[in-house]
């Protein structure tokens, strides 16, 4: 029968095949009577596949199985049985180099390997689109990456394995884009986490999505490369460790895959191109919490974040104590020269400072910042007596971790005890201070910390704290006072403290003596209990300061 006008040869062999097919389908109900449909789509999609790999005549059925693999219905198994179908096709098919073009293969067969490769390519499409759907994404991309790895090996037609760089970079594509959070962790844990390769084209992946805008229009498909990026965070220690690949290992010796600069290269270039899209505050929060632990190791050169970190560290609050690990991590590591750290540092020490969730963080550096011994007394000084003065009005957990640093500072820095035994030297002088007072020679609002005269000062403060409310903060207030018999504390021991541990360590401590409250429950709190004559039975304390008052 003569094709209709305009259809393509292709087209009418489509459209006979479909009705060969359903004439079977047909017969095999009126045989059978008892299938249903799902069960005569399936042994359909096993009909088509069964016939592609015996003949070449049936490759048109490619088309039918690519057809239903793509239909968005109810029915999630039709699909699903199609796209497997189609993938055993393909291997077989890359297998058998079927889809590789040859020097001496006849125009004939050029133009079925065309052919082949199109429809190829256009499974590969309904692929990536199943990854966006939460009951195909899972068997989608695990058909993707084992295509992935069977491309590798055999469309190109050499006896060496080449990463399909193409088709993986679609696939991390795909996945930024994809709703289906647990599918970027499922290719996380399966792929990234395992495979060197993987990971060293994935970094590709993400900063070439980065660089079409269009993709980047939405801010949710931004916090979702975001959540990629943090996710990459296992650093490899040296070359030596990329031995791990997903696809078979290049046979050259000098390969990108085999250098650890290559890969620290690949994730310089994702984090830069994601960085200068703009952050929010939370994901530039993000950032310069795990800058020195998570992102600073993956850079060839950590000093292109000498500006961001910096910036970071002169805009105040909780941005610049979380850029402080990234600052110190830069002087560390690449010799930043920063001439006024310690000014800016001091300046950090503001009334939120011992009220801040980075409080733990902060005097974990700030102890690491003022542990050296070559740095003057007068500095040391200032930060101690600072905190001091802060300390008056910080939460028990606070103080609880201040206390014993001072401790280990004054152990440090000897020069600095004068502070705590600081004695009027004559008597004229003491008579002075009994009479008049004292005025602190402390300039708390200096901000220079090498001129705040707290050398000449005292711990005034921490004599108070001995009187706080909080009985163990009392006690740990006083060993300012006592012999200095200790080597040092260890602060891990006291940073972890909270309102929450304190108020535990409390209720589960074992009381020798229960305290006593009143000798005398009374009967009555605001009303008078009774005639005077009854010595035994008192009024309350709040009716006693009533009538206190009244009279």
């Amino acid at each position: 029968m003569p094709s209709a006008v305009g259809e393509t040869a292709e087209q009418s062999a489509v459209k006979r095949k479909r009705q060969e097919i359903g004439d079977k389908s047909k017969k095999r109900r009126k045989s059978v009577g008892g299938n249903d449909d799902d069960n005569d789509k399936l042994s359909q999609i096993q009909t088509l596949e069964s016939e592609i790999l015996e003949s070449r005549k049936h490759y048109n059925n490619i088309v039918l199985l690519i057809e239903i693999a793509g239909q968005k219905t109810g029915d999630l198994e039709t699909p699903l049985t199609a796209a497997e179908s189609l993938c055993r096709v393909f291997v077989q098919l890359l297998a058998s180099g079927s889809l590789v073009k040859k020097k001496d293969v006849s125009e004939k067969d050029a133009t079925v390997i065309a052919w082949l490769r199109e429809r190829y390519g256009a499974y590969k499409e309904v692929l990536l689109s199943m990854l966006q759907d939460k009951a195909l994404g899972f068997k989608a991309l695990t058909l993707a990456m084992a295509l992935l790895k069977v491309e590798a090996q055999h469309l190109e037609g050499k006896d060496e394995s080449t990463f399909p760089q193409v088709f993986f970079r679609d696939i991390v594509g795909a996945l930024l884009q994809s709703p289906v959070e647990q599918l970027r962790q499922e290719f996380y844990d399966t792929f990234v986490a395992e495979y060197d390769d993987i990971r060293f084209y994935t970094f590709q992946g993400i900063a070439d999505f980065l660089t079409d805008r269009d993709h980047l229009a939405s801010e949710d498909v931004r916090n979702k490369v975001f959540g990629m990026l943090l996710r990459i965070d296992d650093i490899p220690g040296s070359s030596e460790e990329l031995t791990d690949f997903y696809i078979d290992a290049p046979q050259k010796k000098k390969h990108p895959l085999y250098s650890l600069a290559q890969h620290k290269k690949q994730a310089q270039e994702a984090w830069l191109a994601f960085i200068n899209l703009g952050l929010s505050k939370e994901q530039r929060k993000k950032i310069l919490e795990i800058m020195a632990i998570s992102i600073a190791p993956w850079f060839a050169k950590p000093e292109l974040f000498m500006d961001f970190l910096t910036d970071c560290y002169n805009t105040g609050g909780s941005i610049s104590l979380l850029a402080l690990s990234g600052v110190f991590y830069l002087i560390q590591e690449r010799n930043l020269d920063y001439p006024d750290f310690y000014k800016k540092l001091y300046s950090l020490l503001d009334a939120d400072i011992l009220h801040s969730k980075y409080r733990s963080r902060f005097i974990r550096l700030l102890d690491t910042f003022l542990g050296s011994s070559h740095l003057p007394a007068v500095l040391v000084a200032s930060f101690i007596k600072r905190l001091a003065r802060l300390a008056l009005n910080a939460p028990p957990s606070a103080i609880a971790v201040i206390i014993p640093w001072f401790y280990n500072l004054f152990k440090k820095h000897p020069l600095c005890t004068f502070m705590m035994h600081r004695v009027p030297r004559s008597k004229e002088e003491k008579d002075l201070i009994e009479t008049e007072g004292v005025v602190d020679p402390f300039l708390p609002d200096e901000l220079d910390p090498m001129a705040t005269n707290a050398l000449e000062s005292c711990l005034w403060e921490i004599v108070q704290l001995q009187s706080h409310y909080h009985p163990n903060i009392a006690t740990i207030a006083k060993i300012i006072s006592e012999q200095f018999t200790k080597q040092s504390y260890n602060l891990e021991d006291f940073l972890d403290h909270s309102y929450g541990s304190l108020l535990e360590a409390e209720m589960i401590k074992n009381i020798r003596k229960p305290p006593v409250v009143e000798y005398m429950i009374p009967k009555k709190i605001f009303t008078k209990v009774g005639p005077a004559s009854v010595p035994e039975e008192k009024d309350s304390l709040l009716v006693s300061l009533w009538d206190f008052e009244s009279s």
